[in-house]
């Protein structure tokens, strides 16, 4: 049995303004119709042998995670939180522990959630042919057949012969990313790949292989796995011991390392999506060569990405760019300075703005909310609940709340007393008093809450009962939300 486990840790920090700390590329349907870590679980589910998804993601993401794993597939076996990230190889060590512990002779099929293969049945086969591998002991790597030389990936280096399809190679060593001279010499010598960042091995090999070369890495690993804690869907590994365990990936940790590297040549339509000329790689073009989504009008303009989300978007007369617009922010970029996106990023965080974490549509397990208006004194949201879900139980201490219900219906406590509400009716909740929204309908509520009041951040919350399990007093505004 192959067991697949899914690496949706990422924060896509290259594809804002869409990725954001708290919606990263992973949870975006950016290739398709459906989200990267969606088209992940899809493309496992056409391979042989293959056992219950295993995800491991930032604990933020939990809810939105198991709900995109819910609409896609019935075979969810554990989402494995981190309190922090470490890298691929503690996060692999984790899962290998678990793997080993449920499904002791499996092999790990190990996957990033942000990546996009075109031809799911030669990954397929891939795989197979790789499982063999590591069934008999090999550490098994995927290096993508390069097409161009290319400066943005790391190589591995393989003794090639002429085995053709199918074939598995020794691999002879990683080597870092190259400048363009030195990515030609490898294109032309048919020795080299891409590296991919997908593994496949069996639980125990792997963590044979990590005792030798990092044993104080799986030692926390062990441990934190053993304090974990279960919360509702999810599997919380201890803080404390996670946090302090050392961060490494699994190249520098174990492949580089290890004499038992294998690679299988996959040819499949790759690619990482690491930034917006990538994505537009992968997506349809018009005659012109652009790719164009949204409300978008364009005039003389060739080989663009051009993105729009919230409003018209119009272009003139340029070549090579990238032009992504969100509700709150807007990108503009030439396709061969995408990758520095990362450098606005950095800033926007080292100067504390909210555009680096969150969209003005911030999603929560219950529903989602978006900023509509704000000054110093009022803030105006529009909130949506699903059916069937509710805000936890909850006052504050600066602010007074006005709701009222413009779609469905809503059922309210205010101090003790329970109302239900429905389209064009309102009530008031005052500062101090406890309060909770609940959906008991077959479609979403929707309603509009006016804040008032002295202070109005998101970490004026005080939680008394939540399903969810959230902290009872919001620790940042990123998580403070009802």
């Amino acid at each position: 049995m192959i067991i697949p486990v899914i690496l949706s840790g990422g924060s896509g920090t290259r594809l804002w303004p869409l990725s954001r700390a708290q919606y990263p590329k992973q949870l975006l349907p950016l290739a398709g119709e459906k989200t990267m870590l969606q088209e992940t679980v899809e493309r496992v589910e056409k391979i042989a042998d293959i056992g219950p998804v295993c995800c491991i993601c930032n604990e933020e993401h939990r809810f939105m995670v198991a709900e995109q794993l819910q609409q896609v597939t019935d075979a969810v076996g554990d989402i494995i939180l981190e309190p922090v990230g470490r890298n691929t190889a503690p996060a692999a060590a984790v899962a290998a522990l678990r793997v080993q512990e449920k499904f002791p002779d499996a092999a790990m099929l190990l996957l990033p959630a942000d990546h996009v293969i075109r031809n799911s049945d030669a990954f397929a086969e891939a795989v197979a042919f790789g499982k063999k591998a590591a069934e008999n002991g090999a550490l098994v790597t995927f290096g993508i057949v390069p097409d161009a030389p290319e400066t943005g990936y790391g190589y591995i280096r393989a003794s090639v012969d002429d085995g053709g399809a199918g074939s598995v190679y020794p691999v002879e060593e990683f080597v870092e990313k190259p400048d363009m001279e030195t990515a030609e010499k490898y294109v032309r010598s048919g020795e080299y790949f891409w590296n991919s960042g997908m593994f496949l091995f069996k639980a125990s090999k792997y963590l044979e292989e990590l005792e030798q070369y990092h044993p104080e890495m799986l030692c926390a690993c062990k441990t934190a796995l053993e304090k974990a804690a279960a919360d509702l869907d999810f599997l919380r590994l201890d803080e404390e011991t996670f946090t302090a365990c050392p961060s490494d990936s699994i190249d520098y940790a174990v492949m580089e390392k290890t004499t038992s590297g294998a690679v299988v040549p996959l040819d499949a339509g790759w690619s990482d999506v690491g930034a917006w000329s990538a994505l537009w790689d992968v997506k349809e073009r018009d005659a012109s060569g652009n790719v164009a989504k949204g409300d978008v009008l364009l005039h003389e303009v060739k080989d663009s990405f051009i993105y729009a989300s919230s409003r018209m978007v119009a272009a003139v007369g340029i070549d090579d760019h990238v032009i992504v617009e969100t509700a709150d922010a807007v990108l503009v970029a030439s396709k061969d300075r995408v990758q520095d996106v990362k450098a606005i990023v950095e800033r926007l965080k080292s100067e504390g703005r909210e555009e680096a974490n969150t969209h003005v549509r911030v999603n929560r397990p219950w529903g989602s909310y978006e900023t509509v208006d704000r000054s110093d004194r009022f803030l105006v949201k529009r909130i949506i609940v699903k059916p069937g879900s509710a805000l936890s139980l909850q006052k504050h201490y600066h602010r007074a709340e006005h709701w009222i219900v413009v779609k469905g219906t809503a059922r309210i406590t205010i101090g003790g007393k329970e109302v239900v509400l429905r389209e064009d009716q309102s009530t008031y909740i005052p500062v101090g008093t406890k309060h909770r929204l609940e959906n008991p309908g077959k479609i979403p509520l929707e309603l509009i809450e006016v804040q008032t009041g002295s202070y109005l951040g998101e970490d004026d919350i005080e939680r008394f009962d939540d399903k969810y399990g959230r902290a009872a007093v919001a620790e940042n505004g990123y998580s403070a939300k009802k």
